[in-house]
């Protein structure tokens, strides 16, 4: 017989029941010689382990291992987790942020409005229009949505761009560049609409697809960004096995099981270990609408393995194979669209309108495709991640890297990383790093995305 999984919940109830068993944070840096370990003890409710896994996920941290357990009235999970560097988290402002995030102030209006995670995309942002764009991908196409933007004076301070099967999905945030604030002109708002809408259509078939909103609320931006593909069913189709996935010969192993004895189905997914990986896949079950009771993370070297006690949330179990076929093909839909297939570029310049516009324009010019974009601002300075791969899907070639040097010119700094997806990359493109850094006095890692929590906090 199915067990609902959620009673009614009041939210008078709920509120009640966290101010007399308030959540319970530890962070541990000395029972594990290796990584920090985060426990969390909570009233349990719908949506918590989301919310937990998207605090640690913001702060770009990678979990190494976790337990789970929410079954019944109370939350208990343990997160092992490391930075970017496999280190320990040692830093005391981090660490107050953790403890605050998730102890019983952490869903409090003030803390969620000066929280510099991803929440709130990044925290200079300030002011702002969200814009959403979602259709059918192809070649160039960054690089005329940024143009438009520029044209009509509009300055994007920070968003992100994600490409998967044939679709993609951008979420930026956007000022008026003459008075640093969101758009109050609805006229502009209406051309750069039409405009917009004109550019994601391309053909017949793709106005079926095409969205475009706006608001001056703020977002979640990966959240959003599987919900837009998960909503444009970027699942199904050819074309979900990865140029990284052939390049490793690994490609995700998912699966969907029974456990007789307690009543829960099992999902358990073998794939490469990455940061935000738990993350993706605990938010692909939420929106398919399941309840996790309970999970079991580790990983072994580059490798990950995670197991999910799952049911639907009126309590069923997966008995039927084509739901088990659909957990199965949008989990690995979930892990592929965040994969950074391609050449990695980390273009860093004073901010200003049209920088993306013309950064964009240079990357198609020279034939490169576009496949993810982190764009961000701290201060003046806009930190824009690209990932690319040349027009067929191809690594990215030596030549082609040099005339991306030659034309980007003095004004803006240029770093290159290894292309993923190569099983060896090309010599000259770390000659050509270290050339950079020694002539500019920049180091790679200043600039990369996942250190600007430092600057963010100082």
């Amino acid at each position: 017989m199915a067990q609902t999984c959620w009673p009614y919940f009041d939210p008078e109830f709920e509120n009640l029941s966290v101010k007399i068993n308030p959540p319970r944070v530890s962070v541990d840096n000395t029972s594990c010689g290796h990584c920090t370990v985060v426990k969390v003890d909570s009233v349990n409710k719908p949506g918590i382990l989301l919310e937990v896994v998207q605090i640690l996920s913001d702060l770009d941290f990678t979990i190494t291992k976790a337990y789970i357990s929410s079954d019944g009235g109370w939350f208990m999970d343990v997160f092992h987790v490391t930075d970017q560097q496999g280190k320990k988290i040692t830093d005391g402002r981090t660490i107050d942020y953790i403890e605050k995030a998730l102890g019983p102030k952490g869903q409090t209006a003030e803390w969620m409005k000066n929280c510099p995670g991803k929440r709130v995309g990044v925290h200079s942002v300030g002011n702002h229009t969200t814009i959403e764009l979602v259709g059918r991908n192809r070649p160039g196409l960054l690089s005329e949505i940024s143009a438009v933007l520029a044209d009509l004076q509009f300055n994007v301070a920070a968003g992100e761009v994600w490409t998967h099967n044939k679709r993609i999905a951008c979420v930026l945030y956007v000022n008026d560049s003459s008075k640093n604030h969101e758009v109050h002109d609805m006229n502009r708002l209406s051309i750069m609409e039409e405009q917009l809408k004109h550019i994601l259509h391309g053909c017949e078939e793709d106005e079926k697809v095409a969205r475009t909103s706006f608001s001056t609320r703020f977002t979640h931006i990966d959240r959003r960004l599987h919900q837009m593909l998960f909503a444009e069913r970027d699942y199904e189709g050819g074309g979900v096995t990865s140029e990284v996935d052939r390049a490793s010969s690994f490609k995700p192993k998912i699966a969907v099981d029974r456990c007789v004895e307690k009543g829960y189905s099992v999902v358990s997914v073998q794939c490469k270990n990455r940061a935000k990986l738990m993350f993706d896949i605990v938010c692909t079950l939420t929106d398919m609408q399941y309840v996790v009771f309970h999970a079991n993370i580790w990983s072994n070297g580059p490798y990950a393995s995670q197991e999910y006690f799952i049911r639907h949330m009126d309590g069923c179990t997966l008995e039927a194979e084509g739901e088990k076929e659909s957990v199965v093909k949008c989990l690995e839909a979930a892990i592929h669209r965040r994969v950074s297939e391609g050449l990695s570029l980390e273009v860093c310049a004073k901010d200003r309108v049209g920088l993306l516009s013309e950064v964009t324009r240079i990357l198609r010019e020279n034939g490169l495709s576009v496949r993810r974009a982190v764009i961000s601002t701290v201060g003046e300075q806009a930190v824009n991640v690209f990932y690319v791969r040349d027009a067929y899907g191809n690594p990215v070639d030596t030549k082609t890297i040099e005339a991306l040097r030659q034309e980007i010119g003095h004004s803006m700094m240029l770093n290159v990383k290894k292309d993923p997806g190569s099983a060896k990359a090309p010599q000259a493109e770390a000659e050509a790093d270290a050339e950079t850094e020694a002539s500019s006095g920049w180091s790679k890692a200043s600039f990369f995305f996942g250190n600007l929590l430092e600057k963010l906090l100082a």
